[in-house]
């Protein structure tokens, strides 16, 4: 057996779950059963996205991981049409996001911005012409 190409789960260290539990829901997100101020989730396009409290994820994931800054990684929310990404940023916005990036074309084609959520999580929301979805959301090819 080998480990299958699949991304079932994205788990966010969280230093203030309650905190961001109200802004992803105030974005519209359903929260899966079983969600508290100790571990929250939601099922969005296929992968369940995760909140878990910073210092145990760190104590489950490495013990000398030291959770500061920003770590290099976003999370991407492609969206239908080039201006779904001007009203999904304006919502995340609204929702209690910081504008890190306004929404622009790109060079490679394609439109996005980028968002931070309240724990300064990257999120950039993009358009590209070459993503396709299934009814669900979830992605199902990329690319030419």
């Amino acid at each position: 057996m080998s480990m299958p190409p699949r991304l079932s789960v994205v788990t966010v260290g969280s230093r203030d779950l309650p905190k961001m539990r109200r802004f992803y829901t105030a974005l519209g997100w359903q929260e899966v059963r079983g969600s508290d101020d100790d571990w929250a989730a939601y099922l969005i396009g296929g992968v369940l996205f995760a909140l878990y409290p910073v210092e145990l994820l760190a104590e489950e994931a490495s013990a000398d991981a030291a959770p500061t800054g920003w770590s290099g990684v976003t999370l991407a929310c492609n969206v239908d049409s080039a201006a779904d990404v001007d009203a999904a940023f304006e919502a995340a916005v609204r929702a209690g996001a910081t504008a890190l990036a306004e929404p622009s074309t790109r060079e490679w084609g394609g439109r996005s911005g980028y968002i931070a959520d309240p724990e300064g999580n990257r999120w950039e929301i993009a358009w590209a012409s070459t993503a396709r979805f299934d009814a669900r959301g979830a992605l199902t090819g990329f690319g030419a």
